[in-house]
């Protein structure tokens, strides 16, 4: 950590060069004494990415950014926000606390946070930013957090842990075993030290082989915001063994969708099927995430339009945790009829279907945009569909 780079001087030529080309201020470069020409480009970058996902760093004064990289792998503010309040106590440690986002948002709730990263610079960092945003009951620790869990012994309330995702050896990694630390391997040990963790996770994590791989899974939550999967959460609680709760979000602009339910019923209860109604849902990301495919037909008392699909239809308006739509037409798939339509203009989605939108785009040159929408499917009959609605 260059602490030159909070001169007042430099701090208003990067708020002031925040929108600037890039290159060309590599090209002109910088004359302050103490600090790189590059040093400075990648505050301006770091701060720039921070801008929507971390809108309270950005607008603070004095805040050090760390490389994009930890901006890009950090938890966002709404996301951190979140999490923070699935969780009560006093007190908790975050054993891989990175730029200590998911630890500001533990504050608001803990009277006690230990903040754990092996970086010496990082910790440095966030242990100042902690200070420009009044922050007082975090405590920064520079050392590897199980480690210093091991070597400690000290109990709380709750430990939380990102591993990462990016292996020294094995690249980028979707296993739990193979990210760093290794989980798995630790949690006989983490639980002498707290009876409940949450673990954050790559949505690419596949939910099967990470319950296969962790102990006392008590919920896992499915986290999208804009209808974008963000991350997973695993609450691990010491001697769980009833069954595992999923609980999935999609946090929007001015609203919340929300779906739960038990694993098993996914497996127990089979989803209703109709051929297309009035209204046509499909479910958000989170949802398709969960794989709660029969459990939102027999939850919401709507029908499925068929097996593989993800498509769902119903005669009278639900509330519903995805996009609606009101269907206008329904026609079985044939070239003749669709071209007969004359649509020079819609927005495409396939479900289910053997053709890429690519390729219906350019066999019946149809632009993107405008308010009509084309679904092709297939139908219970396994017959290829296409469904012409409008947004509701």
């Amino acid at each position: 950590m260059n602490k030159s780079l909070l001169n007042t001087e430099i701090q208003y030529f990067i708020k002031s060069n925040i929108n600037s080309i890039i290159s060309n201020l590599i090209l002109k470069g910088t004359a302050f004494p103490g600090v790189k020409t590059q040093e400075i480009i990648e505050q301006i970058e770091a701060k720039n990415r921070s801008k929507n996902k971390l809108p309270l760093w950005y607008q603070t004064e004095n805040i050090y950014f760390p490389n994009k990289l930890n901006i890009e792998q950090t938890s966002s503010e709404v996301t951190a926000k979140y999490k923070s309040e699935l969780l009560e106590g006093t007190t908790i440690i975050d054993l891989t606390g990175g730029f200590g986002v998911d630890c500001f948002y533990f504050s608001k709730i803990f009277n006690s946070v230990t903040h754990c990263e092996i970086n010496k610079d990082l910790s440095t960092i966030v242990k100042h930013n902690f200070t420009q945003l009044k922050c007082n009951n975090i405590n920064t620790i520079n050392a590897d957090g199980i480690a210093t869990l091991l070597a400690e012994k000290n109990t709380y309330d709750w430990i939380y842990i990102d591993p990462s995702r990016r292996h020294e050896n094995k690249g980028k990694v979707f296993f739990l075993k193979d990210c760093l630390p290794n989980v798995p391997q630790h949690l006989e040990s983490l639980f002498k030290y707290s009876k409940n963790i949450m673990i954050k996770t790559s949505p690419l994590l596949d939910i099967t082989a990470g319950i296969q791989e962790l102990k006392q899974v008590k919920t896992i939550h499915i986290v999208a915001v804009n209808n974008e999967v963000k991350e997973l959460l695993w609450i691990l609680q010491d001697g769980f063994n009833n069954p595992i709760s999923i609980k999935t979000i999609n946090i929007k602009k001015k609203s919340k969708d929300y779906f739960q339910f038990h694993l098993h019923q996914e497996k127990q209860n089979e989803a209703d099927y109709s051929l297309p109604l009035t209204y046509l849902y499909e479910p958000n990301v989170a949802i398709l995430k969960s794989g709660a495919f029969n459990q939102i037909s027999k939850q919401l008392g709507i029908y499925k339009l068929s097996k593989h699909a993800h498509l769902y239809t119903s005669k009278t308006l639900i509330e519903f945790p995805g996009r609606v739509f009101k269907i206008k037409n329904s026609i079985p798939y044939n070239k003749k009829v669709i071209k007969n339509l004359k649509l020079k203009k819609a927005n495409i989605t396939t479900r289910n279907f053997p053709e890429t939108v690519k390729e219906l785009r350019k066999r019946f040159n149809i632009t993107d945009g405008g308010d009509i929408f084309l679904f092709f499917t297939t139908d219970l009959n396994n017959q290829k569909t296409l469904l012409l609605v409008t947004k509701v």
